[in-house]
C-alpha cells in the first residue's frame, strides 16, 4: 500500500513538474508563444483564445494533480492532453501539413519530433498508470466505506 502511495505521488509529481514548465515558458515568453500559435494550421482567429486556454489548463492540471480529491480528474486530462498532442506530434512526423507548423520552447526545443513523441508517449503511459492506480484506490475505499457500515 505505501509503494503504491509513493508511486502515485511520483507520478503526479512527474507530470506537475511537465505542465508547470510547459504552461511557465508559454507565458514567460508569451510574444513567442502567440507567433508559433498563429503559425498552426488554425484558423488565426483562434489565437486568442488558445494562448490562454493551453497554458491555463496545463496550471489547473497541475492544482488537480496535488490533491488527493481532484487527482483522477487530473490524470484524466493530462491522458487527454498529452494524447492529443501525441497525435499532433506523429502528423507532423508523417508531414501531413507539409511543414512544420511549431517549435517547442525551453530544453524540449533540442529533441526530434520522434524523440518529442517518445516523450509523450512515456507521459501518456505515466497518465494510464497514475488512473489505474488512483481507480484502485478509490475502488478499494469504496469497498472499505460499505462494508463499515454492514
Amino acid at each position: 500500500m505505501f509503494k503504491r502511495q509513493i508511486l502515485q505521488e511520483c507520478i503526479s509529481a512527474l507530470l506537475i513538474m511537465l505542465f508547470l514548465y510547459a504552461s511557465l515558458s508559454k507565458f514567460l515568453d508569451f510574444h513567442t508563444f502567440t507567433g508559433e500559435m498563429n503559425n498552426q494550421p488554425l484558423p488565426n482567429s483562434w489565437t486568442p483564445f488558445l494562448v490562454w486556454f493551453i497554458p491555463c489548463s496545463e496550471i489547473l492540471m497541475c492544482i488537480a494533480l496535488l490533491f488527493e480529491r481532484t487527482r483522477l480528474i487530473g490524470l484524466y486530462a493530462s491522458l487527454f492532453f498529452m494524447s492529443l498532442f501525441t497525435i499532433y506530434s506523429i502528423i507532423i512526423v508523417l508531414n501531413f501539413f507539409g511543414r512544420i507548423p511549431c517549435s517547442c520552447g525551453g530544453v524540449i526545443k533540442r529533441l526530434t519530433w520522434t524523440q518529442h513523441i517518445v516523450l509523450n508517449l512515456f507521459f501518456v503511459a505515466l497518465s494510464i498508470c497514475g488512473i489505474v492506480l488512483q481507480r484502485r484506490k478509490s475502488f478499494k475505499s469504496i469497498l472499505i466505506t460499505k462494508n463499515s457500515f454492514v
